[in-house]
Formats: C-alpha cells, sequence, structure tokens
C-alpha cells in the first residue's frame, strides 16, 4: 500500500490498530496444489476476456464510440459495466498474486479508457448505466424513487457503480496505479457533490436500493488521502436499517436479501477500523456470529434463492435448486478477513478455510472454467457454469475475483512474527526481515505439512502455527528440525514457536484429520460427512444435465434441469444420529470413503465420498436424509407424500415469480410504479398504490391460469389483474380469509395465450384510485 498522510484525521482516527497484518498478494506465491491450479483456470478466463466489449457501456454513456459491442447477458439489460468494474479488480488481484505482465498491460488499458470516459463525462462521474446520468441528475435534486433492487426505475445503480469504485482502489492498491487512485479520489468527489444537498433522512431512504459495499469504498478513500470528509461520507452510505439492529444484538435478518447486507457489514467495520469505533467493529462482529453459526451450511455457504430463509427451518434448502449463493461467501470471506486481522481470533480463520476450500474452491470448474452462481443441496442436483462469451452475473464478476487472492491469508504477521494459518502449498517472500518461508505439503491428502526458512541472517520471532478447531486437543504435533516441540492448550488456537531462527530451519506439522457428522443448523434429520475441514460428497448421476454450461440466457445461471425427486434419494440408515465411524477410507485413494453399510439404495450403496471441490458435471449428494432402521418406512412415506404434491404443482407450472426477490423479479422483467415489496412471516410480498407487472414465458402456449397467492388478513384493496394489457379480473380482497395464505385461480381466454407476442404474458397488477394492488406473494402460469 502507498505511503498515507494522515494529517487531517483526528486523534481518534485509526486509534483501532489492527493486531495483526496481512501480507501482501504478491509476496506469496502458490505452490503445485488445487489452489494454484484454479489461480491457473481463472487467469485463462480472464484473458479470455475482450476488455473493448467491457469498456463499451462506459464509451456509450460518456458519448464517446465503443471500439467493440457490448457484452449480453447482465452486461446490457440495466447493469451494463458492472463486470469492467470487476475485471479491474481481478486483473489487479491476478497481477499482484502472479506477475503476468499481460495482465498489468489490460489493466493499464482499462484505466486509461476509462480516464478517457471520465474527462469526456466531466466532475468526475464514471460508470456504465444506462442513461444514469439524467438519473442522477434527479437524484441529487431529491427526486428519489427507491425500492430494494432498482433507483428511480434503474437496475440496482449503486451497486453497479460500486464496482467501478473497487476496481479503481484496486488497480492502486494492488498494482500501483497511479492514475486509477486519482480517477477514484475524482469519482467520490462527485458523490459529495451529488448528495451534498440530500438530507440524512433522503440517504437512508435511497440507500434501501442495493448498494453493494459503498460504505466500505469511501472509507478505503479516507485512508487512502487521509482526508475526514470522505469518511464522514462512508457514515452516511452506512444503512441504518441494517446497522441499528446489529448495534442492538439483534438478528433481524429472516427474509432479507442475503448479499445486499453482508457488504453493508463490511463497510461497518471498514469505518470502524478508520474511526477507531469498537461499537461498529462489535455489530460487525455480532452479525457475523449469527449468520455462520446459526445461518450457514458445511460448506461455509448461506441462503436460499439468495435470501436468508428462517434460521429454524432449513427446509428451503435441500428443497430448491437455487442454494448458496457464490457472492454471499465471497463477501462473508472479506468480512472474516477483516474481523480476524483486527482481532487475532481463530474462530474466523476456522469459517475462513472451510469456505474456501468446499465453496469457493467448488465454484469454478477445475479444467474448463466457468463460475457457479447457486451450489444446491437439493438431494441429487447439480450446478452450472458460466462461459466467457455469454453469462455475466453477479457471481461471474466475483468469481474473477475470487481465485485470484488465494495467498492473502495463508500467512499473517505482526511486527516481528508470522502466522501460518492455512496449509496450502506456496512461498512466502518478507523482503524486509531478509526471510523466505517455503511451505511444502499436499494437504488436505495428506495430514503434515513441512515449513522451510530460508534467512539472510539468523534472527529471533515467534512462528505461530495454528492449530485448527477440526484437530482434536492434544493430537497436534509441531517438530523443529525433527524434535518435538511442546503444544499449548489446542483447537483453535496458535503453537508458539520461540527461537532464534538459522537458514535451512525446517518446521513439521503433523495434522490429523477426523471424519464426522454435520447436521444442518436447525438440528432437522439432514446431515453432511466432513473430514478434517473438507466437506465430502458423492458424484450420483450425470443424466439430464441441462444447462450445464449456461446460456446467455436471463436464466442461464439456474440448474433447470429435472428436479430428481427427494423420496428417491439414498437415505443413510443409523441407529445411532453420529454415524461417523461406520463412513470408512478407500485404500490407496487420499481422502475417499464409502458408507455401504449405511446408504438405504441399492443403486448408489457402493458411491465414494470425495471432496466436494472435485465435484463436477454431475449430479451430487451432499446433504443426505437420516433416519433410523426403525423409522425408515415412514420416512420414505411422508417424503413421498410431501414431494408428490410438489412435483403435481411444478408439472404444471409453466413459469412463476417470487414477488419482491430480486433475482426472480429482474429475471422476469419486473417493472413498477409506486410500489413496495416486504417480508411478512418470512415470506415475500409486493404491492402498489400504482402497479406493477411481470413477464412470464409461455413457449408451448399452454397457459390456462394464473394463481396467485394472497394473505388472508388483507382487506380494502380493490385492483385490477390483467394480461398483456387485457383485464382478467378485478380483485377485491376483504379480509374473509382470515389469518392464513390462499391461492386464488384464474383463467386466462385461449386468445391471449394465442396472440402473445414472443411467447411473452405480461401480468399486471394495477390499483384503483385511493386503493392497493396486492400484497402478492407468489404468482404462477399453469397449464
Amino acid at each position: 500500500m502507498a505511503i498515507i498522510n494522515l494529517t487531517l484525521l483526528s486523534t481518534a482516527a485509526f486509534s483501532q490498530q489492527k493486531e495483526l497484518q496481512s501480507f501482501p498478494l504478491s509476496s506469496v506465491h502458490l505452490l503445485e496444489s488445487p489452489f494454484k491450479k484454479a489461480q491457473e483456470t481463472d487467469m485463462r478466463y480472464i484473458l479470455a476476456l475482450d476488455p473493448d466489449r467491457l469498456l463499451a457501456p462506459y464509451l456509450r454513456e460518456a458519448g464517446l464510440q465503443p471500439k467493440a459491442e457490448s457484452y449480453g447477458n447482465w452486461e446490457n439489460t440495466g447493469l451494463d459495466g458492472h463486470i469492467g468494474g470487476h475485471y479491474l479488480t481481478a486483473l489487479s488481484l491476478m497481477y499482484a498474486s502472479t506477475g503476468n505482465q499481460e495482465l498489468l498491460q489490460r489493466l493499464n488499458y482499462m484505466i486509461d479508457q476509462l480516464e478517457a470516459c471520465q474527462q469526456k463525462n466531466g466532475g468526475g462521474y464514471l460508470a456504465g448505466i444506462p442513461g444514469g446520468q439524467a438519473m442522477w441528475q434527479e437524484i441529487a435534486k431529491g427526486n428519489i424513487d427507491a425500492e430494494t433492487f432498482s433507483l428511480n426505475d434503474k437496475w440496482v445503480p449503486w451497486y453497479n457503480i460500486h464496482k467501478t469504485y473497487a476496481g479503481l482502489r484496486d488497480a492502486y492498491l494492488f498494482a500501483g496505479n497511479e492514475k486509477a487512485k486519482d480517477m477514484l479520489i475524482k469519482l467520490s468527489d462527485w458523490c459529495i457533490d451529488l448528495t451534498a444537498n440530500l438530507t440524512d433522512a433522503q440517504v437512508q431512504d435511497m440507500l434501501r436500493s442495493e448498494h453493494g459495499g459503498m460504505n466500505e469504498v469511501f472509507a478505503d478513500v479516507a485512508e487512502i488521502t487521509g482526508d475526514m470528509k470522505y469518511l464522514e461520507l462512508a457514515r452516511r452510505f452506512s444503512h441504518r436499517f441494517i446497522l441499528d439492529p446489529l448495534l442492538a444484538e439483534k438478528d433481524q435478518l429472516n427474509g432479507l436479501h442475503a448479499n445486499t447486507q453482508i457488504p453493508k457489514v463490511i463497510g461497518y467495520q471498514r469505518v470502524a477500523e478508520v474511526a477507531g469505533d469498537k461499537e461498529w467493529t462489535d455489530a460487525a462482529a455480532f452479525f457475523w456470529k449469527e449468520v455462520v453459526n446459526n445461518r450457514t451450511i458445511s460448506i461455509g455457504g448461506n441462503s436460499v434463492r439468495e435470501h436468508f430463509h428462517p434460521s429454524n427451518d432449513f427446509s428451503s434448502m435441500v428443497e430448491s435448486k437455487e442454494g448458496p449463493e457464490t457472492c454471499n461467501t465471497y463477501n462473508m470471506l472479506k468480512l472474516s478477513k477483516q474481523l480476524y486481522l483486527s482481532s487475532a481470533s481463530l474462530d474466523y480463520i476456522d469459517y475462513y478455510e472451510r469456505a474456501l476450500y468446499n465453496h469457493i474452491l467448488s465454484s469454478q470448474h477445475p479444467e474448463k472454467g466457468g463460475f457457479v452462481y447457486f451450489t444446491p443441496m437439493r438431494p441429487r442436483h447439480y450446478r452450472v457454469y458460466s462461459q466467457p462469451d455469454k453469462g455475466f452475473w453477479c457471481c461471474v464478476g466475483s468469481g474473477l475475483e475470487n481465485h485470484g487472492k488465494y495467498g492473502e491469508l495463508i500467512y499473517a504477521h505482526n511486527e516481528k512474527d508470522i502466522f501460518v494459518n492455512l496449509f496450502i502449498p506456496s512461498t512466502l517472500s518478507w523482503g524486509e526481515r531478509g526471510l523466505v518461508l517455503t511451505q511444502a505439503t499436499k494437504f488436505p491428502f495428506e495430514e503434515k505439512s513441512e515449513i522451510k526458512l530460508e534467512l539472510e541472517k539468523p534472527q529471533k520471532f515467534i512462528l505461530n502455527i495454528r492449530c485448527p478447531e477440526w484437530v482434536k486437543k492434544g493430537e497436534l504435533m509441531v517438530l523443529v528440525n525433527n524434535k518435538e516441540v511442546k503444544v499449548g492448550s489446542g483447537a483453535s488456537s496458535y503453537v508458539k514457536v520461540e527461537r532464534k531462527w538459522k537458514q535451512g530451519d525446517v518446521v513439521s506439522v503433523l495434522l490429523p484429520m477426523h471424519t464426522k457428522v454435520e447436521y444442518l443448523p436447525d438440528s432437522s434429520s439432514w446431515a453432511s460427512i466432513v473430514h478434517g475441514p473438507i466437506v465430502l460428497a458423492a458424484a450420483t448421476d450425470k443424466t439430464d444435465l441441462e444447462g450445464l454450461r449456461a446460456d446467455g440466457s436471463r436464466m442461464g445461471h439456474i440448474a433447470n434441469g429435472h428436479l430428481y425427486a427427494i423420496e428417491e434419494a439414498p437415505l443413510i440408515v443409523s441407529a445411532d444420529k453420529d454415524f461417523a465411524a461406520s463412513v470408512k477410507p478407500v485404500s490407496g485413494k487420499p481422502l475417499t470413503f464409502i458408507a455401504s453399510g449405511l446408504i438405504s439404495s441399492e443403486k448408489y450403496r457402493n458411491v465414494e465420498l470425495v471432496p466436494f471441490f472435485q465435484v463436477h458435471d454431475s449430479r451430487y449428494m451432499l446433504y443426505w436424509p437420516v433416519t433410523t432402521p426403525e423409522g425408515l418406512e415412514a420416512r420414505k412415506e411422508a417424503m413421498r407424500m410431501e414431494e408428490e404434491a410438489k412435483f403435481a404443482l411444478e408439472e404444471q407450472t409453466i413459469d412463476q415469480v417470487a414477488p419482491g426477490e430480486q433475482q426472480p423479479e429482474s429475471d422476469h422483467h419486473y417493472q413498477g410504479h409506486k410500489t413496495e415489496s416486504g417480508v411478512f412471516r418470512d415470506r415475500h410480498w409486493r404491492h402498489a398504490s400504482g402497479w406493477f407487472s411481470y413477464d412470464l414465458k409461455d413457449g408451448e402456449k399452454e397457459a390456462r391460469k394464473l394463481r396467485v397467492t394472497y394473505y388472508g388478513g388483507d382487506k380494502g384493496r380493490s385492483f385490477d389483474i390483467l394480461i398483456n394489457n387485457k383485464l382478467i379480473k378485478t380483485v377485491q380482497l376483504d379480509g374473509a380469509q382470515g389469518d392464513t395464505f390462499f391461492d386464488v385461480d384464474y383463467a386466462i381466454p385461449a386468445e391471449i395465450t394465442n396472440s402473445a407476442v414472443n411467447d411473452t404474458l405480461k401480468v399486471k397488477f394495477a390499483a384503483h384510485e385511493g386503493s392497493t394492488a396486492g400484497g402478492i406473494y407468489y404468482v404462477r402460469l399453469l397449464k
């Protein structure tokens, strides 16, 4: 990081000194391992992208002639330019990690082109948001129309422009591009001018719209420049609706869009670091604890269909094809790193390791490349992967970054001591200390790691070696030059080896791993099998992998292939809830196990359990339904009856949308006026004093009914339902259904279906004068 002038900051700023620091990415080089392979695969993907196509939205919005056609998918349907920002970060991280000069050349080219756009725009503005400048002028006047996933009828523009801010910051911090720093400051000044006449209440209203980590990046600018005005801006961009409950240690996350909230909390912690605000750090730590302990599954991911479900009900996790989102874990790792460096608590590293190996590493195809959006936990479902010229989802943007920064937390340091956190083959060069540390290991495929030190001259310091939570007390062994050293109290602590180190010293670490069973956090009878920090899974089928390589369609990121019935999934049958002892290693195959004595299905009885990060191009079992021998038949029957009703409905469903949920609404081209969304009893809704609409697809012209879900307590609401501007029904909600959710089916005339243009049925809910349309809790198009 460049030297920073702190003279303009108050004496309170920076008083909260970090206990530890991470090493620069340029100081850590990966050696042969799955992580090195993933890094190289990601770099090929990065280089397969065309910078001119990513720059096209920026040039267009600046009134300059693009040099190539913009990419499609999310890059030309309203979120134009967001991948360009991610690309700046990805280039910067990968360059810092590898030193590849082609990456630096691309980065410098991108910055030069973006500088021309910023200069043409005037005022410091820089973004690819379609029609963005006119929209920001309305915002500056105080004309704010904010919804969860839109702002003044634009698709999350603050979220979009945040990627540009972050990309400029990272080009400076990781690649040393001074021009990017100047551009970042100008863009930050543009925001100060934009919001100068807005009240704090207006800014908070605006922050109802997803805005990424805007508070984080302004705190970064405060640190870079030493100017307090950017720290104040960071505080203004901190959403109190989320912060205030966290300050009071209240979990009010049910139903909220997960990846809207996590970046906000990263920002709270970043403000705390720059301002020395322990209270905000405590709020961030409370959020982390609630999410990790109560809302996170074994691979380290969270959420279903991008939203936090009730922490006491994970049923949707094992039913949905839209399981944990990779972006969420990307951001939880960022938060974990921050909190670890400020506290030195190894709880954060234990989670970081689990999520890194099992979600992040598994979210990229190891040979062909391509990034995963959702990782379903549904039995015998699968993941789909992006392609460089087709998919431009948020998880492509964060995916480009993920695999270029594996070196960020393998090691940490204070003024003189080294902390070894992760057992990833790598070389650490600490130039200021004249020290090179090489970690040679095949972990997790072997239970040991060897650390060799090269020193310009002998020196005394403490080598702190993490004792992970998955090593049983008393089992970790550390040897220096083949002599055993005393190990302290046990798991989630450091073994402190203090001595005067000399050239050629070798430290050997023995890391015994054990198999354990982890049930879902709600204690329901669904379990995953974990060996050490590695989650095991079984590849079951390679059938019906529809859309395995996602096309550019709106919902191509979802594994929309056939849903295999849950009641037909193999069960684990055990009289003992902890059945780990019956999971047996396969001789001659590292990290490979069988559980043939437990699995009920003859077809799958002998499947091999391997690290989930090795399972690709296949359906899989990761969470297993568990029952006792006595309860086997009853469990099967209960599952069969539950699934039968769901499958019958799914078979009848042509298209569907969950109002109030970001991606379902975006995927169905949501539009509206004077409309709001929210969560009631853990279910999302949308209503309007104006109107809102969705485009539903009916490719075979089979639509016969529209099914709408309401809440029985809503009353005094009058509105029309229209399809392709033709009235289907005038609805009067009078509260007669009482305290329950209920469905109503509306017949769709054949002439509407048959005359639909592009097989699209635009379903519109329009309020009568002085009344409200909705709330609408679900919409289905039925055969």
